[in-house]
């Protein structure tokens, strides 16, 4: 039977603690004593690649979910869901916990990582998590000025204009996010069967926010130093790309099924740009963790003209925004990859036979691609109603059901 985004869909509340601060090494988090990062963690057997009884290799729990498996291209029970920004403003359970705490400091905060990502899984059931973070978090471990301002974002202190710049963009170790590892390590032995994912941003994205100084309508500074110093441009994205690669691997090693690059604004590009001079820091980043095994997706906003090039990249997975049809994307990336997408953000906003009727607009331009994951064409708007949310992972799943 046709599910109605109109009924009532399962769901509970996520848990509702307070955080307090943290302090390096042991730390007192909700009362609770934190794993001390210098100490090494007991491996999950579930998690683990050893042998099963009859001797082959064993594959992770999460191996055969609907999500991995439509990254994969395989046959699926159903089209999986989850939501970009899943785990964010749109959950009251989030603004509560959040409370008091700035944004950077909840991303280094290991329990509550973990409670935040998991939010979103209780309470909607979607097919896969997505690590709790922000993108310049991994700028911000290796000693850059920056804070996310509150309606703002990421403000950096003193923008990277010349060649000097580059001596601040220092490798990033384990060490430098010890707080990431231990969150993963917390949230796979929650999680179960449901894939875990990690992300980054991809190297224009963070090489805009430094040369800009924080978010830009037009990218001005950086298209100049695009322009102006190819060879300074060139070595600042080699350099975000190393940074990214190894945010990536201590994801993927600390447990993530998959990880996905966001370029939030490569869409300013023209293709001719982005093939010169962003494509090789990009496909740089997907060589990097390709040895893993783990899907990968890229995704950015406006890319409708970069499509074909975002799936030369290297990435498993091509994320779509809301702008063209799959259908049409699918055509544009070309064989081999899978699609995640693409339903806009603001139909939430419209009602629900509006929201089923794209829904099904969404689902039947995927119906002939080789493996589809369904999400919305960018993230969950902080307003929208969060039952709605629920209601549309149902409908996706009842509605795909083989």
């Amino acid at each position: 039977m046709r599910g109605r985004l109109g009924g009532t869909a399962p769901g509970r509340s996520g848990d509702t603690r307070g955080g307090a601060a943290v302090s390096p090494g042991r730390a007192k988090i909700w009362g609770v004593t934190a794993y001390d990062r210098t100490q090494s963690r007991t491996p999950d057997p579930s998690q683990d690649s050893a042998q099963d009884r009859s001797g082959g290799p064993r594959q992770p729990q999460t191996y055969d979910s609907a999500f991995l498996r439509a990254c994969r291209r395989e046959p699926v029970p159903h089209t999986p869901v989850w939501f970009m920004r899943q785990a964010g403003r749109s959950l009251p359970e989030y603004l509560k916990v959040r409370e008091g705490i700035a944004m950077l400091d909840s991303c280094m905060r290991p329990e509550l990582v973990k409670e935040i990502t998991l939010q979103p899984v209780r309470r909607h059931g979607v097919d896969a998590a997505i690590y709790f973070s922000d993108i310049v978090v991994p700028l911000k471990a290796i000693g850059i000025d920056l804070d996310i301002k509150p309606g703002v974002g990421p403000v950096v202190a003193e923008p990277f204009r010349s060649r000097a710049d580059l001596a601040r963009l220092r490798d990033l170790t384990p060490e430098d996010v010890w707080y990431v590892t231990e969150a993963i390590g917390l949230l796979t032995a929650e999680l179960g069967g449901t894939p875990l994912i990690g992300f980054a941003g991809a190297p224009f994205t963070l090489a805009s926010y430094l040369v800009e100084g924080g978010p830009s309508r037009n990218h001005e500074h950086t298209k100049a130093l695009l322009h102006s110093d190819p060879e300074l441009w060139a070595d600042l994205l080699d350099r975000l790309a190393e940074i990214t690669s190894a945010f990536l691997k201590v994801q993927i090693e600390a447990g993530a099924s998959a990880v996905q690059l966001f370029d939030s604004w490569v869409g300013a590009l023209a293709p001719v740009d982005y093939r010169r001079s962003v494509m090789p820091a990009s496909v740089k980043v997907f060589d990097a963790v390709a040895g893993y095994g783990v899907p990968r997706i890229h995704f950015g906003v406006g890319t409708g003209e970069l499509l074909g090039l975002m799936g030369e990249a290297g990435a498993d997975v091509v994320g779509v925004d809301w702008r063209v049809p799959l259908d049409e994307a699918a055509r544009r990336v070309g064989p081999g990859k899978a699609l995640q997408g693409n339903l806009d953000p603001a139909v939430l906003f419209a009602g629900t036979r509006a929201v089923e009727a794209m829904t099904d607009e969404v689902l039947r331009a995927a119906a002939g691609l080789e493996g589809h994951v369904f999400n919305l064409g960018h993230g969950v708007l902080p307003t929208t109603d969060p039952d709605a949310l629920t209601r549309l992972v149902s409908y996706v799943h009842e509605n795909t059901a083989r």
